[in-house]
């Protein structure tokens, strides 16, 4: 029910700039893209209606290369991701990235009605890693707020995690891992991962 929640909420808002706009900063840019993709979508029959080529296309150019997925499947593995090996590392990353895409890719099509709310940064010169504070408005229900936390890398702020209501999407996955990993080692959560990337996509988040 919460990994369902946090798939229909943090899509449009980490649907980061390219590289390009590195300088920019990390609230202005969420918002920025944000309100670009929501525009997006408003205009375009083909996402609104769930055309999964389009779909997935608008993630994998506007979403994932902003990524830090290494750090994110670090996170999501826990203490078991350093018992890894690089080739291992280099796999789980892969496959979770697989995985977060397939989810979140059902997701989008649903926010042309959803409006966004940015909160004032709160930082300090020379911070390198912020939380950038948002919630989603929607119609006849509670605001829900999200919070992204951003690191800036060599190229550019990626994001690395994402809390809905305090709850860190990212290490919500991590019981789930540690368990495969304790019966079948990390190799059986590869294979666990990879399995899941080839069965049915996710249905699409309510």
């Amino acid at each position: 029910m919460l990994r369902t929640l946090l798939s229909t909420l943090i899509l449009l808002p980490l649907a980061l700039a390219q590289p390009v706009f590195a300088q920019e900063a990390p609230d202005a840019l969420v918002k920025r893209v944000a309100e670009d993709v929501l525009t997006t979508i408003r205009s375009d029959k083909d996402l609104q209606a769930g055309n999964q080529a389009k779909v997935k296309q608008l993630i994998e150019t506007k979403l994932a290369p902003n990524f830090d997925f290494a750090r994110m499947t670090a996170l999501a593995v826990g203490r078991n991701w350093r018992n890894a090996s690089p080739e291992q590392q280099k796999q789980l990353t892969d496959q979770f990235r697989t995985l977060l895409v397939r989810t979140y890719s059902g997701a989008l099509s649903g926010y042309r009605d959803n409006t966004m709310d940015y909160k004032p940064l709160r930082t300090n010169p020379g911070d390198t890693e912020v939380i950038v504070r948002t919630e989603v408005r929607r119609a006849g229900q509670a605001p829900v707020q999200i919070d992204y936390n951003m690191a800036k890398t060599p190229e550019g702020w990626k994001a690395y995690d994402v809390a809905v209501a305090g709850v860190s999407l990212v290490t919500n996955y991590r019981d789930e891992f540690s368990d495969i990993v304790k019966s079948s080692g990390i190799d059986g959560l590869i294979k666990a991962l990879d399995a899941k990337n080839k069965g049915p996509a996710s249905p699409t988040p309510k």
